[in-house]
């Protein structure tokens, strides 16, 4: 009411100048500790969340060291390893992309096949939300986020569009950016190549049991010598007849299970049905059939 506020005020700026013209006076500041000379004046400085005092960054001599999960705009990882894009143009990152930016066009082989690879990659830099979504779903590991925030043009078109070329980094460019997440990816890439190589290790081995027991019954087979032979249709009809005839003395050697009745009534039964047989075959004769 009286204006102290305002002395008040002035006394907080007071203090904090005081601390930072006798931080300057060190000879090395609290902003520069822990920092990376690159020389000609340029540092990269890490500043702690708990540093205390006034705090300027000359840019662009001095720039923040960016934290591991800090997020600009996407870029493609070319696998130094296999020598080859991991990109195969599966286009989930275009479909999930909320603003659309992405946009990409599958290459194919001289036959016009489509093959899993891209021809280009384009990616419109003044509309990307730097949400990461294509990161998030890209099934390969193919797409992470890059930490160029410098991207400063004259023209927005078409130096803002990004196609293929300037999107690919090498895969050691991204281990060094994201150490703690590539490590992860690693251990985990590594973890389901081991589960593959058992799981085509377990399916060779089966195949190769399979293969033993069918030589192994090949084997047998030759040893006896080979496959019974195939009976005609005559040598099945007397083979019947004769089983027939078997049971038959079976059942009568048995005695007791049929009475005398049973026995004559069949032998009637075979009288009628040969006598009616007899009847057919000279109705055929007459006729000149």
């Amino acid at each position: 009411m009286f204006g102290t506020g305002l002395l008040k005020g002035l006394g907080v700026t007071l203090k904090h100048a005081l601390d930072t013209f006798e931080d300057d006076r060190d000879s090395v500041p609290d902003r520069y500790k822990g920092s990376l000379e690159l020389g000609n004046n340029r540092r990269v400085i890490q500043q702690p969340i708990d540093q205390e005092g006034l705090l300027t960054i000359q840019y662009p001599e001095e720039k923040r060291l960016l934290p591991e999960r800090f997020r600009y705009i996407p870029m493609l990882i070319w696998d130094s390893e296999k020598q080859e894009d991991r990109c195969t143009a599966c286009g989930i990152c275009a479909k999930v992309c909320p603003p659309q930016c992405i946009w990409i066009v599958r290459d194919s082989d001289e036959n016009g096949k489509p093959m899993t690879r891209c021809s280009d990659f384009y990616i419109d830099a003044a509309v990307c939300m730097s949400c990461s979504f294509c990161v998030e779903f890209c099934p390969f590991d193919a797409i992470k986020m890059n930490h160029d925030y410098e991207l400063a043009v004259y023209d927005r078109y078409p130096q803002l569009v990004y196609d293929m070329a300037e999107l690919t980094v090498p895969l050691e460019y991204y281990a060094a950016l994201w150490p703690t997440q590539y490590e992860e990816e690693q251990a985990r890439r590594k973890e389901e190549e081991e589960q593959k190589r058992k799981q085509e290790e377990e399916k060779a081995a089966k195949a190769a049991a399979r293969a033993a027991a069918k030589s192994a019954a090949a084997a047998e087979e030759s040893a006896t010598g080979g496959a019974a032979p195939r009976r005609s249709a005559a040598e099945l009809q007397a083979l019947a007849k004769e089983r027939a005839a078997q049971r038959q003395a079976q059942a009568a050697e048995g005695g007791g299970s049929e009475d005398d009745a049973a026995a004559a009534k069949r032998a009637r039964m075979e009288e009628l049905k040969r006598r009616a047989q007899e009847r057919a075959r000279a109705r055929k004769a007459e006729s000149g059939e």
